[in-house]
């Protein structure tokens, strides 16, 4: 071993003239190789100083010595006292980078990310895979580590604003993630000017210390100012594919326009039945039609369905392009469709008074909204009426005359659909199915892409029919597939984290509700009912907004281990193939069972490919769902930037120790800084999410609702900021504020 009991105090031979500082690193290190040796065993503390030859009243000394040894992670001391060399514990990850400079690693199958602190990222960026070492003795809610090194590069292009430095340039990335800017030399800018926004390939990641990446300018998309450069910018940041390569092109343009006799061939025609399409009035790719008669008390629905895999062949140009997009992106200003337009706007979409192939779920429904039988088969039909929301809307709710009128074939069918309808969502909320009503936003644009009005969409009578017929008919066809035990492709929503649901059924008892949460293990129907008991309370936006963080997200997989949200054992996506690839791969596993052709060989084939598919989809749909928030809050800046110094009423929808988020009756989300509230020292109360002030006794909370007025936009951040406009920050408690409609009489008009 390294030393034996007749070596002299090794305490003594090192760091003698030296200073404190460096007596102690020297005989940490003496300490660890001793630990390290081969032939050590682990020891408890006397063992060690009899071992070393250090005398009792030193022990102290070793004591400080084996203490930072275990605080730096290079010992550990077991439950007997006994001390051993730790071993290194490296986890694989994907890192995600904060402004701030730390970061945070997401390990596959573990439940919380690890903190990385700034000066431990060893220059990874956002979403590289790093490998990490876990560090003992971390403080704080989470696990701490540090990158040992970056195992691959997540990223090769960065969008940014372009700034000149004179002799160079450097970018300033749009994600905030990537909190160092890309050093650009001045003759790789391809003469960028301050001020453009640009497309950057990374050429050198630097070192994360002293030296930033350096890069190289591959596109200038325009200035920051130009019209449509802020969506275009999301657009190359998500990498998100504008258009369609040329072989994909010219195979859509090879299309029919129209469904020719042998395309109908041995198909079951529904042409004779009343069908309608109810979309939104901008909708173009109709991928659903539905059709309601009645027959011996109980209903026939039908929802038929584009067959998109007529025309998209497997493993096409087309197919291949489907599969890399994934999905449509339905951006503030534009849709990049996942099917080129001669396709989704075409041949493939269900156009009043036109041939159309489909494929078709016919249910048989009794008065209790259970499905007693169905059949699902290829079909031709041909819708009758293009219908809007709003129309069917008028007719069902506004009882409106001229609209009945208009549309007086098809009422009857429109008021059986709404009697199915509310059969089938009384049946889901029976079995515990929860609704977030949180509202989504719509954008009234000009033709360059400025807002003009940002309102709520409208959920109404006639958004919940489709609502309905989509889910129902998505839970029988995945019902179906499952008990054939086919390869198929679920959408599957798994039960939430028992922690957080512990977490949540302690916070929401601070103001007196409960539910049954046993050791975390919830069935839906609970959260289901502390829903419809907080409706209309003040505190339902923030137990709402809890309640949607403590669930997991919703994804693609083969094995169906049902949906928890919609409190369903069998769930898929079969009902929108022109904008969702998983549809449409489903599509074709349902035509090759139909006709016979599911063999070994096709069942072996779709065992291989469906795992990857899965997978894929579910990355594409996150992509476009991320994009597609970033162009709702770059619009929304752009928005409240032309009401600044205006007033507004609204209700606080987030407390935080920095400040209190309020969201207006448009949807429109901004900050109260904390630093604003001058009326006293305030302090955060977690316990429920209480900004309250210790001078005065006055307090802000969830729901309450407030009167603020807009002081400041930040586009790079895509943030707005809010002060509160009266002296005591309630609305509706002053004379003035009679007329409800949350505007400033005094100083703001």
């Amino acid at each position: 071993m390294a030393a034996s009991r007749a070596d002299v105090c090794l305490f003594d031979l090192y760091g003698k003239g030296s200073s404190m500082t460096q007596q102690l690193k020297d005989r940490k290190e003496t300490i660890y190789q001793f630990i390290c040796d081969d032939l050590y065993t682990p020891m408890k503390i006397k063992e060690i100083a009899i071992l070393l030859g250090i005398p009792r009243e030193r022990r102290a000394e070793l004591s400080q010595v084996l203490d930072e040894l275990v605080d730096e992670g290079k010992i550990v001391l077991s439950k007997r006292g006994k001390y051993s060399k730790a071993e290194p514990r490296y986890l694989t990850g994907i890192y995600r980078g904060n402004p701030k400079g730390f970061g945070f690693v997401t390990v596959e199958g573990d439940k919380e990310d690890v903190y990385i602190p700034e000066d431990k990222t060893n220059g990874a960026l956002h979403q590289d895979t790093v490998e990490i070492e876990l560090l003992p003795g971390s403080t704080g809610k989470r696990k701490e580590g540090r990158v040992v090194r970056v195992l691959a590069r997540g990223v090769e292009q960065i969008v940014g604003t372009y700034e000149n430095s004179g002799s160079y340039g450097f970018v300033v990335p749009d994600n905030l993630k990537f909190s160092q800017d890309i050093f650009i030399p001045l003759q790789y800018s391809r003469g960028a000017v301050t001020g453009h926004k640009v497309v950057a390939r990374i050429t050198d990641y630097g070192n994360g210390k002293n030296r930033n990446p350096e890069g190289q300018i591959l596109e200038i998309l325009g200035h920051i100012h130009d019209p449509g450069v802020d969506i275009l910018s999301i657009i190359r940041a998500y990498d998100l594919p504008t258009e369609f390569p040329e072989k994909v092109k010219n195979q859509a343009e090879r299309t029919p326009d129209a469904v020719s006799t042998a395309d109908m061939a041995g198909r079951m025609d529904l042409r004779d039945w009343q069908m309608v399409t109810i979309d939104g009035e901008d909708a173009k790719d109709l991928d659903d039609a539905v059709s309601v008669t009645e027959k011996d008390g109980q209903y026939i629905l039908g929802v038929h369905i584009a067959d998109v895999s007529n025309y998209v062949q497997e493993k096409s140009a087309l197919d291949r392009e489907a599969y890399e997009r994934g999905t449509s992106v339905y951006l503030a200003d534009r849709v990049i469709p996942m099917l080129p337009h001669k396709l989704s706007n075409g041949i493939c979409s269900l156009n009043a008074g036109e041939d159309r192939l489909a494929l078709s779920c016919m249910m048989t429904i009794d008065g209790k909204g259970n499905v007693v039988s169905h059949k699902i088969a290829e079909t031709v039909i041909h819708v009758d009426q293009r219908m809007s929301y709003t129309s069917v809307k008028k007719i069902l709710a506004d009882q409106d005359p001229e609209e009945i009128q208009k549309y007086e074939p098809y009422v009857p069918m429109f008021q059986r659909m709404e009697e199915l309808a509310k059969l089938l969502r009384k049946k889901r909320q029976m079995r515990g199915s929860i609704d977030f009503d949180f509202p989504e936003t719509r954008m009234i644009l000009d033709e360059k892409g400025h807002p003009l009005d940002i309102r709520p969409y409208e959920r109404n009578v006639a958004t919940r029919i489709i609502e309905e017929f989509m889910l129902i008919a998505n839970e029988t066809v995945a019902e179906d597939y499952f008990w054939q035990e086919l390869p198929f492709v679920y959408r599957t929503h798994d039960a939430p984290d028992p922690e957080k649901i512990l977490k949540l059924s302690a916070f929401i008892n601070n103001f007196g509700y409960s539910m049954r949460a046993g050791k975390g293990d919830v069935h839906p129907k609970e959260l289901q009912k502390l829903l419809e008991r907080v409706e209309d309370t003040p505190e339902e936006a923030l137990i709402s907004r809890l309640t949607l963080r403590s669930m997991k997200q919703a994804k693609y997989t083969t094995c169906c281990t049902g949906h928890f949200g919609l409190s369903a054992p069998y769930y898929c996506h079969f009902t929108s193939p022109i904008r969702r690839y998983p549809d449409l791969q489903i599509h074709r596993i349902i035509k090759d069972n139909l006709r016979g052709r599911m063999n070994e060989n096709r069942i072996a084939h779709y065992q291989t490919i469906l795992e990857e598919v899965a997978k894929h989809s579910s990355e594409t749909e996150r992509r476009a769902d991320e994009a597609e928030r970033e162009t709702e809050k770059q619009k929304k800046v752009e928005y409240m930037n032309d009401h600044m110094g205006e007033c507004f009423e609204g209700v606080i929808s987030g407390v935080t120790s920095y400040g209190l988020y309020v969201e207006l009756p448009n949807t429109i989300e901004g900050l109260v800084h904390v630093s604003s509230l001058t009326d006293g020292y305030y302090v955060f109360h977690e316990d429920t999410y209480e900004l309250a002030a210790e001078e005065n006794g006055r307090s802000y909370k969830l729901g309450q609702k407030v009167r603020i007025r807009v002081t400041g936009t930040d586009p790079l951040m895509r943030t707005i900021d809010f002060e509160l406009d009266m002296p005591d920050g309630l609305a509706g408690n002053k004379e003035e504020d009679q007329d409800g409609k949350g505007a400033c009489k005094a100083d703001c008009q």
